[in-house]
Order: structure tokens, then C-alpha cells, then sequence
């Protein structure tokens, strides 16, 4: 096998998202759970799914440059680091460090960085990142409870991440010159030294352009929606038969951890069964898990039911405080994993999962290693089917994307 382009997402959620566009655009692709330890098919695409985004940076590395190692020796000649479109980092990463290290395990002296997705309203301007019409730094992300985004210069935010490359900008001007301009700008950034270079792009138009100019970079760092102008670029063109998967079969279910306000919009919504898990009572060693479970059982087949930890920003940072944010989050994901595990082993075939952390728990709870990707549920989201008890529909959604009515219309496309 030898891949047209090789992946690393830096969360499963980001992972699906990423296939999702190239999938669109012609490529074959899958999706692995961390580094595959078993053969693959032949795609054109493999996308590497870690669970690294909020890990300390060493992990995050180590990691990144497993999967990197892992997809080189396949024949990738281009590796893309998928970060989340709202840029979810801290000061201490982990986006810069594993840039770096990317760049070093590959030889390149310099790499495009953009978030930019602007069909789901991320879009990059004089290096500043928006989210619809607002800044990253006064959108909802300044409160996300694991990576508050409180600086929409991503310059700044990114040079803060790294310990030696300096960060450079590509803005809106190199873009109106051109292919051959925009090299020329790679070309001006590179000789001042700067190895890691914020790219804008406000229209999908800017990220075919951008894809096109970086086409012999060995490393891109970016959202997905860089990946919108890749398999063009490999000669390759839309195809209904890229995204087929198996006949749902099972009950419907889904399990929410996400505090966005994408996703308390949707189980604000949802018009069926629900039940909210409380972290305090978790803590408080409350066998939730089990309860759920007892409650969801006699529901099931009927109607999709709804299990979740969703909350708003207030009651979020009330619990961080009673528990701290590691261990609230931690014993969230544990026991929504667990849920998860349980809701499919009592019949349940078609699973939507909200949030990029629940996502990694629950894929990792449920045995899955590979995944087909299937049809686009909105954008950034696609249902994918992974061949593990019995053949289950999973759809791993970031929690800061989809529409309103999104967990209803899911399961309606199936």
C-alpha cells in the first residue's frame, strides 16, 4: 500500500470530521484508532485517530511521531496534523509541540497552519480566527472547560505553544497573488526564519488555493477544511460509492458529554427520552452507569434515547471547583464510556456520541480500531460504521458542531 496523504488527528471527533471532507472530495479513505498494529485496506487515505489533544506534551509527541513513523513507512509523502477549527489549545500545547516535532522527524524547514473551515463559520483573517462573525476570543470558546480559547490571534497563541520555531503569517494579500505568489511568500517567511506560518482563508476558494501551494510540503497543519482541496490534487473526483456503508440495524441512542453551546442547543432540543448524569454524585461514588442503563433498557427500539452530562458553562465551572477539571472531566468520560458499552451490548446499533473527549472514551471502550466513513450528517460530521458487535453505526460529533435538531436528523438519514 502506499497513501496518497497520511493523518494525524489530535481527537476522534476532529478525525471523523477530517475523513468526512475527504471522503466528499474522491478520496478512499479510513480511519484508525491510534496506530495500527494490523493491515489495512487499500486506500488512498489513512487517518490516524489519537486522543491527544488535551494529554501533557511529551504524550502528545510521542504519540503524534508514532502515528507519523507508522504512516512515512506506508508511503505517505504528506502528513496532515488535524487540529480543531476553534484552534483548542493551551500555552503549554499541544498544537506547537507536535508541529515541531513533525517538522523534525520529517526534515521540513517550514509548514502552513490554518484552522479555517468556513463552511461550519471558521474562517481566518490578518491571522485572527473567527467563529461565524465574532472573534474566537468572545465566541463560547472562551469558557470551554478544558481549553479556553481567550486569544483570537493565532500568531500569538501559537508562538506562546513552541519552544524554538518562530510563527510567521500568511495573510489575505499573499492569497490575491496567487499560487506562485503564495510560494513566493512560503519562500520570503522560510529565509527569516520562521518555521511555522498562520495561513487566512475565509473561503473555501483560499483553502483549494492554499492546499495547491503547499502541495510539496512534507507537514500541513490544519483544520479540515484544508482537506476540501487535497484529492483534486491527486487526480481524484467526487464519488457517491466513497461514502456507502451497511444497513443500520438496532436501537438508537445517544450519548453526550460536550458543554458547547452547539451541544447544550441540541439536547435543549431533543424531543425524546433523557436522562442527565450529575459528576458530583459520580464523585460521590453513585453508580450512575448502572442506573442509566436500568433506565434506557425498557426504552429501547422505541425511540432514540438520550443519555448526558451536557450542562452550561455555569454549572460546569461550579463542579470544576467542588472537584477540579481533570478529575470532573475523567470520571465523566469513564462513566459515559461505560453507558455507551452497556446501551450497545443491550441492542443498540446506531450510536451518536457528542464531544471530542467522550468520543476517544467511548470509541476506546467499545473495542473499535478502524472505521468506514460514510454519508455527511452536517457538516464536519459523517456517520461511519465500524465492524465490531455486530456491525454498530457510530456518528462522533465535535461538540461545537451541527445544527439545532442535529441527534433527530441523524438518525433520520440512516
Amino acid at each position: 500500500m502506499t497513501l496518497k496523504l497520511g493523518c494525524i488527528a489530535d481527537d476522534f471527533t476532529g478525525a471523523t470530521d477530517l475523513a468526512n471532507n475527504l471522503v466528499r472530495a474522491g478520496m478512499r479513505v479510513v480511519q484508525t484508532i491510534g496506530v495500527p498494529d494490523a493491515p489495512v485496506p487499500d486506500v488512498d487515505c489513512v487517518v490516524v485517530a489519537l486522543k491527544s489533544r488535551t494529554n501533557p506534551a511529551a504524550e502528545a509527541v510521542a504519540m503524534s511521531l508514532a502515528a507519523a513513523r507508522w504512516l512515512r513507512a506506508q508511503g505517505a509523502a504528506q502528513l496532515y496534523f488535524k487540529v480543531c477549527s476553534t484552534f483548542d489549545s493551551t500555552p503549554a500545547g499541544n498544537i506547537g509541540p507536535v508541529a515541531e516535532a513533525l517538522l523534525a522527524e520529517t526534515g521540513a524547514r517550514f509548514a502552513i497552519v490554518t484552522p479555517a473551515f468556513p463552511e461550519n463559520g471558521r474562517t481566518v483573517f490578518k491571522g485572527h480566527l473567527f467563529v461565524g462573525d465574532v472573534l474566537l476570543s468572545d465566541s463560547p470558546m472562551r469558557q470551554h472547560p478544558l481549553t479556553p480559547m481567550t486569544d483570537a490571534n493565532l500568531v500569538r497563541v501559537l508562538q506562546a505553544q513552541v519552544r524554538s520555531a518562530r510563527v510567521g503569517l500568511v495573510d489575505h494579500r499573499a492569497l490575491a497573488q496567487g499560487e506562485d505568489g503564495l510560494r513566493a511568500r512560503f519562500a520570503a517567511l522560510q529565509a527569516e526564519g520562521v518555521a511555522l506560518a498562520i495561513a487566512d482563508a475565509v473561503s473555501d476558494d483560499d483553502l483549494r488555493l492554499l492546499a495547491r501551494a503547499a502541495r510539496a510540503q512534507p507537514v500541513v497543519v490544519a483544520g479540515s477544511g484544508l482537506a476540501i482541496g487535497i484529492p483534486a490534487l491527486h487526480g481524484l473526483a467526487p464519488s457517491a460509492a466513497a461514502a456507502q456503508l451497511p444497513p443500520p440495524r438496532g436501537a438508537r441512542a445517544v450519548v453526550s458529554g460536550s458543554c458547547s453551546a452547539a451541544t447544550n442547543a441540541q439536547v435543549a432540543a431533543f424531543t425524546g427520552p433523557r436522562l442527565a448524569i450529575d459528576p458530583l454524585r459520580l464523585a460521590q461514588g453513585e453508580d450512575l452507569v448502572a442506573q442509566a442503563l436500568d433506565w434506557a433498557r425498557p426504552l429501547l427500539g422505541a425511540t432514540p434515547v438520550l443519555v448526558h452530562a451536557t450542562a452550561e458553562p455555569a454549572a460546569v465551572q461550579a463542579v470544576q471547583q467542588q472537584l477540579g477539571a481533570a478529575r470532573a472531566g475523567a470520571l465523566v468520560e469513564d462513566a459515559l464510556a461505560g453507558i455507551a458499552a452497556g446501551l450497545v451490548q443491550a441492542g443498540v446499533g446506531q450510536l451518536v456520541v457528542a464531544g471530542g473527549e467522550t468520543s476517544g472514551a467511548v470509541v476506546q471502550r467499545l473495542g473499535v480500531q478502524v472505521l468506514r466513513i460514510g454519508p455527511q450528517i452536517d457538516p464536519g460530521v459523517p456517520w461511519c460504521h465500524a465492524a465490531v458487535h455486530g456491525g454498530l453505526h457510530l456518528a462522533l460529533k465535535s461538540g461545537n458542531f451541527g445544527g439545532r435538531d442535529f441527534f433527530e436528523r441523524a438518525f433520520g438519514l440512516l
